[in-house]
């Protein structure tokens, strides 16, 4: 014969089926819960990632410029890096200072604009100064 157990242990002996339940219900919401910031780490990471390649495509491209004294009046374009890129240069107007026949310099607005795959684009406007024909 088994031994009887006192009916307040029998009571107290478990978790009942409700208290289980609420319990997963917490342990469930809790994991909903980091990973919705995981997914948003996670997104914030990809962008600023694309965004530094975007950065230093543009420099790459920057620092490929042609010398002073080959650069011309014009565009052109390529692809680096998975990215497509465009530099237009074209004469500075409105330039302050000397007129241009008294100028050994001239200045070029150079306009850099890359985009990537993922359709972001940035443009980098400078200025170079280019040694006047004949000067």
């Amino acid at each position: 014969m088994s031994p009887a157990i006192p009916s307040e242990r029998r009571n107290c002996a478990g978790f009942t089926i409700i208290e289980a339940l609420v319990a997963l219900a917490v342990v469930a919401a809790s994991l909903a819960a980091i990973g919705a910031v995981i997914a948003t780490s996670v997104r914030g990471v990809r962008s600023l990632e694309q965004h530094v390649a975007l950065v230093e495509t543009t420099r790459a491209v920057a620092s490929g410029l042609p010398k002073r004294d080959e650069l011309a009046v014009g565009g052109f374009t390529g692809e680096s890096m998975g990215h497509r890129w465009r530099v237009d240069i074209s004469p500075l107007s409105g330039a302050a200072g000397p007129t241009a026949n008294e100028a050994a310099w001239l200045p070029q607005l150079v306009a850099i604009t890359v985009r990537s795959p993922s359709g972001a684009t940035l443009q980098i406007d400078t200025v170079r100064l280019v040694r006047r024909p004949g000067g």
